[in-house]
Formats: structure tokens, C-alpha cells, sequence
């Protein structure tokens, strides 16, 4: 008896994506599950593997394309002759593939133990800021899990081996029948392993790690900020059954400055006046990263005024370009005056106040604005 066309086993079209293909097979494969139709002399078994047969081609996009192009003879032509029905897959298999994205199971890989991949870690390195902006090579100490060189990462006493799991087979799953549905769930006895240890590793006891305290490199590059995380491929907790190590997240931590604030390529800082230097006008030193400069202050200076140095900031790890350095100066009020220097201040006092409000623009307004404000509300 010829094959029934593919397309038309599972009530598709030939331009029927991956999803309707799928949704059909599960439509079908309800419908003549043997569990549901026990009565029928197997008929709706034969439809049902007959369903499964044309899925299992038509889902795979090069078996697909084979078979568009040549049918059933291209099918049995190519590597082991994909045209008849697998019956070493179960029933129970078969649900499995295709609705274990419903119930959590499915397949994993080609069946075999589980590998789990270890555990990422994080460490938060502080820095100060000139090494954040310069960028540094730092050694850290990281406690993680390695694998145990006693037992290779086995876990298993040196000379004996891990066993193959009596529970699962090796497999690493086992699957529980519920009605016409198959649901697998990671082996009980062995954790998904595939193997038990009968004579434990004496230094692992049996995991194939040990916790250890391991000593790393990092290269922190120009320009860090806070916040900023380096990812170390591969230096995580070492993997169990074989599996692949986490990575290592180091969140860097840059401490307060003394002088400087930082605001991503820009530096401020607060720089102090002396009275007679905010008054007559004069030069103060002013620090930057790259060292000192001069900073020229205009006769007349108010407290608060900010100075914008182009270039004397820092770069980013996102862009060399050097942001600015924004100097606010605060004029000092003098403090422990003599009978003398207060004598000379009292006197300099009333020669500014008979000049009127030219000496003091910004008191005479502030002056003018508080009456005006309580005119207002009176």
C-alpha cells in the first residue's frame, strides 16, 4: 500500500509554518492516541503512527526539504531511510517531545545524564578614583568550588568509578505516567546524574568539588565608573557531571574623593577663597587629576561662582574624549580676628556703606525683592 502524502496526513498545506505543523500533529495526535480509542481493533494506533511519521519528517526543515523535493523515495534513499515509523520510541516518547514545553518536561539533548553548569559568582572590587580613571590590573581572592583534583571531578574514590544509576538507567530522568500523558521529571536517587557513588572521594565526598580559595587576575580598564561590572568567562563555581564552569561578575566600587565628585567624564570640586581674593582679584591652585594649574579669579568674584576647566576630566570606558572640570569657589569668612584686624574690618565696613548700594549690588535687590514680597502678602 503507497504512503499517504505527508501534507495530507496532518491535514497541512505545503506552506504550513513550523507552529501550524506542530499544532496540527498535537490536534491528531489526541485524537487517535491508543489510550483514548481501545476498542477500535488499533486502527486509531495506525493513524496514530502514521500521524508521527509524517511530523517527525516534517518537522525537521532538512528532512522537510528532501521530501519536497523528492518524496518518499528521497526519504528512503538518504542516511538510514527516514520513511518508516521508529516503534523503539514510545508512546510516552512521543508526548514528551511534543507537549513537554506544556508540562515542564520534555527531552533533554539525546536522552543522557545531565550536566548542570556551575553556579555564576559576584565580587565587588572598590577602587579609588585615580585607578578608575587610569585603569589597573588588581589580584582578588575569590572563594568558589573547584573540581576535585583527587577524583578528576568524578567523586568517586580513587581506582572505583560512579555506577550507573539503578533508578533511571543512566538517563538522569525518569517518567511518570498519567493517564495518556507521559511526564518526565529529574531522577530522585541520583539528582538527575545518571550515576550514584557507592565509595565517596575522601577530599570531595562525593560532589567531585571542593571549595577553595583561588587567586585572579582583573584588568580594570580606563575609565570605570560605579556600578560598571567585568565578566570573567569561565572563572565561576566549577560545573557538576562534566558541565561547563559559571562566569565571575566583579561590580566595581569606586570610593568617595577627598577633592573631586564625579559625573561621568566631568569633575567638580569646591574650591575656598580668601575675602581679599574674591574682592581685589588673584590667581589660587587648583588640583586636577593630571596635576595643578592656575585658576585665574576675576576682581569682584561672589561666593558660588563656577569656573568650567575644558579638558580636566576624565574619560570614559565608553568615549576617550576628556570631559570638563567644574571648580565652584566658596569665599572663607574670617575667624579668630584680633583686636586689631576687626578693628579694620569695622572701619571697612562703614567705607563700603557709604558708597551706597555700587559696593553691594546683590544685597540692595535682595533688600528690594523682601519688601516687595511682604507688600505683596500685607
Amino acid at each position: 500500500m503507497a504512503k499517504r502524502d505527508y501534507y495530507e496526513v496532518l491535514g497541512v498545506s505545503k506552506s504550513a509554518s513550523a507552529d501550524e505543523i506542530k499544532k496540527s500533529y498535537r490536534r491528531l495526535a489526541m485524537k487517535f492516541h491508543p489510550d483514548r480509542n481501545k476498542e477500535d481493533d488499533g486502527a486509531s494506533e495506525t493513524k496514530f503512527k502514521e500521524a508521527k511519521e509524517a511530523y517527525e519528517v516534517l518537522k525537521n526543515a532538512e528532512k522537510k526539504a528532501t521530501y519536497d523535493q523528492f518524496g518518499h523515495d528521497g526519504l528512503r534513499a538518504g542516511a538510514g531511510g527516514q520513511g518508516g515509523f521508529q516503534s523503539a520510541e514510545g508512546f510516552g516518547d512521543i508526548f514528551g517531545d511534543v507537549f513537554g514545553d506544556i508540562f515542564g518536561g520534555g527531552r533533554r539533548g539525546g536522552g543522557g545524564p545531565q550536566v548542570f553548569r556551575g553556579a555564576d559568582l559576584g565580587y565587588e572590587l572598590n577602587l579609588d578614583l585615580e585607578k578608575a580613571v587610569t585603569g589597573d590590573t588588581v589580584e582578588i581572592d575569590v572563594p568558589t568550588q573547584i573540581g576535585c583534583k583527587k577524583c578528576d571531578g568524578s567523586g568517586a574514590k580513587k581506582g572505583t568509578s560512579p555506577e550507573t544509576c539503578s533508578t533511571c538507567g543512566g538517563v538522569g530522568q525518569v517518567r511518570m505516567q498519567q493517564g495518556f500523558f507521559s511526564v518526565q521529571q529529574t531522577c530522585p536517587a541520583c539528582k538527575g546524574v545518571g550515576t550514584t557513588i557507592s565509595d565517596p572521594c575522601d577530599d570531595c565526598h562525593g560532589r567531585g568539588r571542593i571549595r577553595k580559595t583561588r587567586t585572579l587576575s582583573v584588568k580594570v580598564p580606563a575609565g570605570v565608573d560605579d556600578g560598571d561590572r567585568i565578566r570573567l568567562s569561565g572563572e565561576g563555581e566549577a560545573g557538576r557531571n562534566g558541565g561547563p564552569a559559571g562566569d565571575l561578575y566583579v561590580e566595581l566600587r569606586v570610593d568617595k574623593h577627598k577633592i573631586f565628585e564625579r559625573d561621568g567624564a566631568n569633575l567638580a570640586c569646591e574650591v575656598p577663597i580668601s575675602i581679599s581674593t574674591a574682592t581685589l582679584g588673584g590667581e589660587v591652585e587648583l588640583p586636577t587629576l593630571d596635576g595643578h594649574v592656575s585658576l585665574k579669579v576675576p576682581a569682584g568674584t561672589q561666593s558660588g561662582k563656577i569656573f568650567r576647566l575644558r579638558g580636566k576630566g576624565v574619560t570614559t570606558v565608553r568615549d576617550s574624549r576628556k570631559g570638563d572640570l567644574f571648580a565652584q569657589v566658596a569665599v572663607e569668612t574670617p575667624v579668630n580676628l584680633t583686636a586689631e584686624q576687626k578693628e579694620l574690618l569695622e572701619k571697612f565696613d562703614a567705607a563700603v556703606k557709604s558708597g551706597g548700594d555700587k559696593h553691594s549690588p546683590r544685597a540692595d535687590g535682595w533688600l528690594d525683592t523682601v519688601k516687595r514680597f511682604f507688600d505683596r502678602i500685607s
